[in-house]
């Protein structure tokens, strides 16, 4: 809305400016002054980007990427909780099912996967730092309802940074290895619904997923 509003307010201008080259004299006092107080209230209240109440930690000054500076922190223990779901469809459920799929088993190898994931988070996404994990533990399970795979992860440390992003690779490379083992038999698999679901410690305290 004040996006637009400032679009109008400089269309006024232009017109104005418009009628008075035409014309040889400004335009009707009334339209300019209305006009200037149209802009000067646009400019005042249009909050600046330092007004902002958060701010992204993971870009400098200038905009540049980063890797946050945790070493002030405190540690605390920190635990995260992440899920996903793969939509296999009933024949290859089936097969996941009776551990007839020709790569062997599935969920084994999804749930291996994603601990190994885990532990890799730092080096497969740039700006997360490398933490030492205290426990990682990947749970994979069929749902009959509508033939798929609900996936959680959960990782934990103590330290200075969370673990969000170590559960939810997690959960994210068992669910492309489910994928990936599966995808012989069918390629109308998806996967879904990739997110946070719980995580404690640190600064911002406990989070729980209720949408």
């Amino acid at each position: 809305m004040k996006v637009l509003l400032q679009q109008y307010t400089e269309m006024l201008f232009i017109s104005f400016q418009e009628m008075e080259s035409v014309f040889g004299e400004p335009a009707a006092n009334g339209l300019a002054s209305s006009a200037n107080n149209l802009n000067n209230e646009t400019q005042l209240s249009s909050p600046s980007i330092g007004e902002s109440s958060f701010e992204l930690t993971h870009t400098g000054k200038s905009g540049e990427a980063q890797m946050v500076d945790v070493s002030q922190k405190e540690s605390s223990k920190r635990n995260a909780i992440a899920v996903c779901k793969v939509i296999l469809g009933k024949k290859v459920f089936d097969l996941v099912l009776a551990n007839q799929m020709g790569k062997g088993d599935v969920l084994t190898v999804a749930k291996i996967a994603g601990i190994t994931a885990a532990k890799q988070t730092s080096s497969l996404i740039p700006l997360c730092h490398n933490i030492n994990l205290s426990h990682v533990q990947v749970d994979l399970r069929l749902n009959h309802e509508d033939f798929s795979v609900t996936i959680e992860g959960e990782a934990a440390s103590t330290g200075k940074t969370g673990v969000e992003m170590e559960a939810m690779t997690a959960v994210s490379i068992a669910g492309l290895t489910v994928y990936d083992m599966c995808k012989a038999a069918s390629k109308d698999i998806a996967i879904t619904d990739i997110r946070l679901k719980h995580k404690s410690g640190g600064k911002s305290g406990e989070y729980w997923w209720t949408q």
